[in-house]
């Protein structure tokens, strides 16, 4: 299941204020934007979380169900961020991370300004880095904690969370395939992608598809990072495939999204540290 943190939170925001008028305000959203990620976060799950009308908003039996599982959720994620042997006895210390840059841009300011509220001494090294470079800092203990992409089968690596992120193609809104409202492999594999290089883990996603479909992709570029293949987009090189939670996504007007009609294109996410045998502590809990 593919759960996204800001869908987690409007979803907690909605059932703990009763309303999407108060819920949007404390998240500072509109409510239409609310909408969007409960609606979301309900086609994630596959159920009705709440019931609607003109006066409240209620939670369904499902999704007072889900609140506690969600809160514990959120609390993980928030909580994994504070490593127990950096930071001693909760005082002070810093904690060493590599993450993927699309965490870093996205949930990673939010996470540590929330940890920092409840650890005003706690430091954060950040290094923003490609899957590949992620899984090496961890595993040469240059880091603490990391967030890598792709699925982790190395024994060396403890997983302290793992979730998924959805991969969207990006293209100009003048090129031909986009009044598509949804694109398949076959029209991807008939147009120039810009593709990121082959050591990120969105690439690795994409090129596992497209050889498991037996489709050829038309590859004109490989930039490392997603800025640069959104400009190659936007000069109209080609078509590019990235996760939806990246913030470069959501920066060009002028370009579109369009979801993929096919389920492997899920790049799986998971917060890492190295294995020592020692349990992870979170100094938080009693």
């Amino acid at each position: 299941m593919d759960l996204n943190l800001r869908d987690i939170r409007a979803f907690l925001a909605v059932a703990q204020s009763g309303s999407f008028t108060r819920a949007a305000g404390q998240l500072h959203l509109s409510q239409p934007a609310l909408t969007v990620q409960i609606r979301r976060l309900e086609e994630t799950v596959g159920v009705r979380l709440f019931d609607r009308n003109s006066r409240n908003v209620a939670l369904t039996p499902a999704g007072r169900a889900l609140l506690p599982l969600l809160q514990k959720s959120l609390h993980d994620m928030e909580h994994v961020l504070i490593d127990a042997r950096a930071l001693g006895d909760g005082s002070s210390g810093v904690v060493r991370i590599a993450c993927l840059p699309t965490f870093a841009a996205s949930e990673l300011p939010e996470l540590i300004q929330r940890v920092k509220a409840r650890v005003p001494r706690a430091g954060f090294h950040v290094r923003d880095a490609v899957a590949g470079v992620v899984d090496s800092l961890v595993r040469t203990e240059e880091v603490d904690i990391g967030l890598t992409g792709g699925d982790v089968t190395d024994p060396e690596f403890d997983v302290l969370y793992s979730g998924g992120d959805h991969l969207v193609a990006v293209l100009p809104a003048r090129h031909r395939l986009a009044r598509r409202k949804h694109l398949g492999l076959a029209e991807l594999a008939s147009v120039p992608l810009v593709l990121t290089a082959k050591n990120t883990s969105v690439r690795a996603v994409v090129d596992g598809a497209f050889a498991r479909s037996g489709y050829m992709p038309e590859i004109a570029c490989e930039p490392t990072y997603m800025m640069t293949a959104v400009a190659m987009v936007r000069a109209g090189l080609g078509v590019t495939i990235l996760p939806a939670s990246a913030r470069e996504v959501r920066a060009e007007p002028e370009l579109l999204i369009r979801p993929i009609d096919h389920d492997a294109f899920l790049r799986p996410i998971a917060l890492i540290k190295k294995w020592t045998g020692q349990p992870f502590v979170d100094i938080f809990e009693p």
